[in-house]
């Protein structure tokens, strides 16, 4: 059976009456029994024609089903229904009217089963809340049932975990919630959504206002995804209840969900459990946790943390008045009495705060306090008094040859106020007789101050490199963080490949999710429609022209304007008012026009590019041509007169 025809098929099934009702009953293997047979005549109409829909499909009827027609919930899980006994299902259920909660989770459905049931869901608009888990619906099934929720006006709830979707088959589900507000809860758990993943939910999470529980716990967003993500999910105002678990968010996912709390006033639930999150991440998280105000649980559970990341939580909660965090779980973390005391003041103040973790045992991991280099200190000592290496030894190397006994040296310098340990001395005495003689020869500390310069030069550039690089990881995320703001914020304008170049104004845009992985900016094209450029992590975002709101296209009524040059103002921007490629451009395009007064049309964006025209630098080439010309003309009359001397 065509999906296409599958309510008229019902149809027909159910306007047609069986010649032998008790023969066909006697038929088909159920548990029914007499009494529960008894039920009323819709009933006994839709029992009759799923019976009829499994006998023309070819398989054996769920007696479950059968008892339970007329219940509002029906629980097929774990059926093995396939393809041909969700199509006889899906028949049954076109004319029901009592169904309101239908579960066919691990029912190996696959794509054909869904667009049975897909096309059921077209005529009835009782059922509000599905379950088609673990049914290996894979790409075909994503794309059909994005179609079907384009139009769907009664599904509130659908489970689609475990189905094998791609990180592609997100831009699906991003097309179908850009206009589906009706659906409350979504359950895309279980499934391989990756970088491109997360930058399509995140473009849905921005342009959808209905979604308020979405669950994306075991997938593989990180990175660059995690940071698309976050950016959408700064933007959102309706999502409450978010299950982010074992993704691999990392330290980076972390910094961008601090920058999006900073702004998400909605949120309530926030699950990072197993992120890979470490201290320097929740320090990073924290951030965000003290300008938010709205979000009660937060699980951080199976994170490479210790008492540092704990004690960084409690301070937040206590140091922010408004804060609403009620449930903090760290439960794999082991605190100390540091811990312990300050949760007991910080509950006096939050009440309602209850924070599980591992146990009191853990401590806060500190290297011990680095020795200084004993030939240092020597040297050091010896400069403060503006004395020699020999001055120092004299007393007990009378010849002056530098050697000392090692007994001699070390009651020296212990009897001395340098202030050195035992532990140093010994250190000192490896270094100066490394061949075990038992002499100390001391002339190695002549040129030990130049060399521990050197390396103290040497590891103050490491530790200035370190910091550098982890300053300019930190600007990057943020500046992709905000990239992908930018791309995601207009909900009316969305960003669309280049190869939608035609601007067709006479009805809603359709959805077209870019990837972010190339962390993009945004400019105009010709026409009022958005147009995607690459764009690399050194370049630097500047404001668009204005665009006065009364010349607006009509088919573009929210559109923003960011990231290019402003041509208009030359005085704020001198170094734009003598640009060869901007004046070259203009002046070839309309003479007529003032170099100075590049106003660029309304519906298009001028940006500066290389100079297509070189006439000028040719008339400069010219003249210089005609003067070495001119120059040679002199010269030959005299080289002539010359030779005729």
């Amino acid at each position: 059976m065509d999906p296409s025809s599958l309510s008229l098929q019902s149809m027909n099934l159910a306007e047609g009456t069986s010649p032998n009702e008790a023969e066909l009953e006697e038929e088909w293997d159920t548990d029914e029994e007499p009494e529960e047979a008894k039920s009323s005549s819709k009933d006994m109409s839709t029992a009759e024609l799923y019976l009829q829909a499994c006998e023309l499909v070819g398989v054996v009827p769920v007696s479950y089903f059968l008892r339970n027609i007329g219940q509002s919930n029906i629980n097929l899980n774990h059926y093995g229904l396939g393809p041909s006994g969700g199509k006889a299902l899906a028949i049954a259920l076109v004319t029901d009217m009592y169904t309101s909660t239908l579960e066919l989770a691990d029912n190996f459905l696959l794509a054909e089963g869904t667009r049975y049931i897909v096309e059921m869901l077209r005529t009835n608009f009782t059922i509000q809340n599905l379950d088609l888990s673990d049914n290996h619906l894979q790409s075909a099934g994503a794309e059909c049932l994005a179609k079907v929720l384009l139009d769907n006006i009664s599904i509130k709830s659908i489970k689609l975990s475990g189905n094998e979707f791609t990180e592609d088959d997100a831009k699906w589900f991003a097309e179908a919630f850009s206009s589906n507000y009706r659906v409350k809860e979504l359950d895309l758990s279980h499934n391989q959504f990756s970088g491109r993943g997360g930058e399509y939910l995140g473009q849905m999470l921005a342009n959808n206002e209905g979604i308020e529980l979405l669950d994306l716990s075991w997938n593989h967003i990180r990175m660059k995804g995690a940071v698309a993500f976050c950016a959408g999910l700064k933007v959102n105002v309706t999502l409450k209840h978010l299950d982010l678990s074992w993704n691999g968010f990392g330290n980076e996912g972390a910094l961008a969900l601090g920058e999006a709390l900073k702004f998400n006033n909605t949120l309530v639930y926030l699950d990072l459990s197993n992120n890979r999150i470490t201290n320097e991440g929740v320090g990073m998280l924290c951030r965000g946790l003290e300008a938010n105000d709205t979000l009660r649980t937060l699980r951080l559970a199976y994170n490479s943390l210790t008492v540092e990341g704990a004690l960084a939580l409690i301070s937040v909660v206590r140091n922010t008045p408004k804060t609403s965090i009620e449930d903090i779980n760290i439960c794999n973390v082991l605190v100390n009495e540091n811990f312990v005391q300050l949760l007991e003041l910080t509950c006096q103040e939050h009440p309602n705060l209850e924070v599980q973790y591992g146990g009191v045992g853990g401590f806060i991991a500190k290297k011990p306090p680095k020795r200084p280099d004993p030939m240092k200190v020597i040297q050091d000592y010896l400069d403060e008094r503006k004395l020699r290496l020999w001055d120092f030894f004299r007393k007990i190397d009378k010849d002056g040859t530098m050697h000392v006994p090692v007994s001699e040296f070390r009651k020296a310098v212990q009897q001395s106020s340098i202030p050195l340990d035992r532990f140093q001395i010994e250190e000192l005495i490896q270094r100066l007789d490394r061949e075990g003689t038992g002499s100390v020869d001391y002339r190695g500390l002549a040129d030990t101050r130049k060399q521990m310069m050197r390396d103290h030069r040497r590891q103050l550039r490491k530790v200035e490199s370190r910091q550098k690089k982890e300053k300019q990881k930190s600007d990057r995320i943020l500046k992709t963080f905000q990239t992908a703001v930018e791309a995601v914020t207009p909900r009316s304008s969305l960003v669309i490949s280049p190869s939608g170049a035609k601007d067709d104004s006479s009805g809603p845009q359709p959805f077209l999710a870019t990837p972010l992985s190339s962390w993009h900016h945004i400019i105009m094209s010709t026409s009022s429609r958005y147009s995607v450029t690459h764009m690399s992590t050194d370049h630097v975002h500047l404001p668009m022209i204005p665009v006065p709101a009364s010349s607006r296209p009509p088919s573009s009524p929210a559109m923003r304007s960011y990231s290019q040059p402003n041509l208009l103002d030359n005085s704020s921007r001198p170094f734009l008012t003598k640009p060869a490629s901007a004046q070259g451009i203009h002046s070839i395009s309309n003479p007529s026009h003032d170099t100075n007064k590049l106003s660029p049309p309304l519906n298009q964006l001028t940006t500066s590019r290389p100079a297509l025209n070189t006439r000028p630098n040719v008339a400069v080439v010219s003249k210089a041509k005609t003067k070495k010309s001119r120059k040679r003309a002199e010269k030959s009359p005299r080289r002539q007169s010359s030779k005729a001397k």
